[in-house]
C-alpha cells in the first residue's frame, strides 16, 4: 500500500478511489482508507474485502463498476494502524475528505490525526510525503498546511517544512448518500449483494497543484500551477447554487436537488445568483455560460437522488466560502445584491426555523461567521425583510 486516505465515505469512493482504480498503474497503488468517525462503513467494506460497486447514473442509464482500489479499510479508532501506515516509507500520498467541518480542533479531528501520523513518520525516518486535501475549501492546501503546522511542536514543524508537500485541489462529482434502493438496484443488476455501493453522476473533475516528490498514481486528472480559477468557479456556481437550492428548496417543500431545480421560481433564483457571481470569475463569458448549462443538466439528472437535507448540513462552514465573497464585493461596490443576499436569507431562515426571522435573528446567525456583515445594518434589514422562501 502506497496511499492512505482519511475520511472514508461516498465521495472519496466515487472520486479519488475511482481515479486510482482507473489509473494504468493501479496495481502499484493500494489504498489504506480510514473512516472519519463511525466504524460502520469500515466494517461493511472489510467484510467485502474492501471492494464495492460504483453506480454511474449517465444519460443512457446506470453502469456498474466493481472498485478494487482499497487494500485496507480501517475505523477511526484504529489509531495504531494509522500511525503504522504513516510511518511506512512506501506510503507516498495521503488524501483527505473530511468536509469543511472536519478541520477543526480536537484530538479526533483530521489535523490532530495528521500531526500524530507525521510525528510517527519523522520518528521512523520514512521520508517525504504529500498531503492532498479534497474538500470544498478555497486554497485547501495552504489551509491544511497552516492548521497542521500550528498544531505541531517546533521540532516537528521544521521537519514538516522540509519533508511534507501540501497539494491544493479542486474536486467535483455529485455523489448523494447511498440508500436501500441503491443496494437493491446493484443486487438486481449485478447479482452482487453489496452493503456499501456508491451512486454518482457521469461528470467528474479533479484539478491539482503541488509536488509529489515521492511519487503518485498516474491519475487522469488535471495538473496546473494555480487551482484558484477552477475552485472559484466550482465553489460559487455549483456549490453556491446547491446551498440556495437546499435552503430555499426545503422551505418550498422540495426534497431533492432535482426537484428543486425544476421549480421555475428556484431556477430563476439560481440564475440570478449565477449572474452576480459570474461577474468575478476569471473564465470568459462563453466558458461560464457553457458551465452553467452543464450544471443545470447535472442538477436535473433524475438518476441522482441528492437530498437537500444532506446539502444543507454545516452551512456555517459552507456559506463563507460559497456565497460571502460575492456578497462582500457587492457591498464594497455600494450595491445591495439580491442573488447572494437571497442565499444568506434562506440559510438564516433554515437555521432559526420555526422561529421569527427578524434583524436580531439575522445578526445572531450571521455574526459568528461574518461579524463585518452582521454589523452592516442596511444588509441586515434587507435580509430580515426578504419575502418568505
Amino acid at each position: 500500500m502506497r496511499l492512505v486516505h482519511l475520511g472514508l465515505g461516498s465521495f472519496f469512493r466515487a472520486h479519488q478511489a475511482w481515479y486510482t482504480d482507473l489509473a494504468p498503474d493501479a496495481e502499484d497503488w493500494g489504498i489504506a482508507a480510514f473512516t472519519g468517525r463511525s466504524p460502520a462503513l469500515a466494517e461493511a467494506l472489510r467484510a467485502q474485502g474492501g471492494r464495492y460497486t460504483l453506480v454511474t447514473q449517465g444519460p443512457a442509464g446506470p453502469t456498474f463498476r466493481r472498485i478494487a482500489a482499497l487494500s485496507d479499510v480501517r475505523a477511526a479508532s484504529e489509531h495504531e494502524a494509522w500511525l503504522a501506515h504513516l510511518a511506512d516509507p512506501a506510503v507516498c500520498v495521503v488524501t483527505i475528505t473530511v468536509t469543511e467541518a472536519g478541520y477543526g480542533p480536537g484530538p479526533g479531528a483530521a489535523p490532530a490525526r495528521l500531526v500524530a501520523g507525521l510525528a510517527a513518520r519523522r520518528a521512523a525516518g520514512a521520508g517525504a510525503i504529500s498531503l492532498v486535501p479534497c474538500d470544498n475549501l478555497p486554497a485547501n492546501g495552504p489551509m491544511l498546511r497552516s492548521v497542521v503546522r500550528e498544531l505541531a511542536e517546533p521540532g516537528l514543524r521544521a521537519w514538516i517544512d522540509d519533508h511534507v508537500d501540501f497539494v491544493t485541489t479542486m474536486v467535483d462529482r455529485i455523489t448523494p448518500a447511498t440508500t436501500d434502493a441503491d443496494r437493491a438496484l446493484v443486487l438486481a443488476e449485478t447479482g452482487v449483494e453489496d452493503r456499501a455501493p456508491v451512486v454518482t453522476e457521469a461528470y467528474s473533475e479533479w484539478v491539482l497543484s503541488g509536488a509529489f516528490p515521492a511519487g503518485r498514481p498516474d491519475w487522469d486528472a488535471t495538473f496546473v500551477d494555480d487551482v484558484a480559477p477552477y475552485e472559484r468557479r466550482k465553489l460559487w456556481l455549483l456549490n453556491g447554487a446547491h446551498s440556495l437550492l437546499a435552503y430555499a428548496g426545503l422551505a418550498r417543500g422540495h426534497e431533492t436537488v432535482q426537484q428543486a431545480v425544476t421549480d421555475p421560481t428556484l431556477r430563476g433564483w439560481v440564475e440570478e445568483w449565477w449572474d452576480e457571481a459570474a461577474r468575478r470569475l476569471p473564465q470568459s463569458p462563453a466558458e461560464t455560460a457553457a458551465y452553467r448549462v452543464a450544471l443545470l443538466a447535472r442538477f436535473a439528472n433524475p438518476g441522482i437522488r441528492h437530498l437537500l437535507a444532506q446539502v444543507a448540513l454545516d452551512g456555517d462552514q459552507k456559506i463563507p466560502a460559497r456565497i460571502l465573497p460575492s456578497l462582500r464585493a457587492e457591498r464594497a461596490a455600494g450595491r445591495l445584491p439580491t442573488g447572494s443576499a437571497r442565499v444568506v436569507a434562506a440559510w438564516v431562515r433554515w437555521v432559526v426555523a420555526p422561529g421569527p426571522v427578524d434583524e436580531a435573528a439575522v445578526e445572531r446567525v450571521l455574526g459568528p461567521v461574518a461579524p463585518d456583515l452582521a454589523a452592516d445594518h442596511e444588509l441586515v434589514r434587507a435580509l430580515a425583510s426578504m419575502p418568505g422562501m
